[in-house]
């Protein structure tokens, strides 16, 4: 998946090297080709790329937090289902 985005890197700085090293151009013109050429569009299509994996990810924690949220309140309220009382004769107490 990086093998074009690692190429592309390769070859804007190689651009820039041939700018920096030319006998007209600067080494500032060197950076700027390597950061307009290289890292900016780079950068935009590897993120943009990246959404449908940030998506899904996202979805994924948000179910499972909703299912250790429903294991919580059913274990926080044992009597959640609407049945009878396992035990429906009352405790003895002691006549005061």
């Amino acid at each position: 998946m990086y093998i074009v985005p690692i190429g592309w890197i390769y070859v804007a700085l190689m651009m820039a090297v041939a700018e920096a090293t030319n006998s007209n151009g600067t080494v500032l013109g060197g950076v700027m080709t390597f950061v307009l050429y290289g890292l900016g569009p780079v950068t935009l299509v590897v993120y943009l790329m990246g959404a449908p994996a940030r998506r899904r990810a996202i979805k994924q924690r948000e179910a499972a937090e909703h299912a250790a949220q429903q294991a919580a309140q059913l274990a926080a309220e044992p009597d959640a289902g609407s049945h009878a009382a396992a035990d429906p004769v009352a405790p003895v107490r002691k006549e005061p």
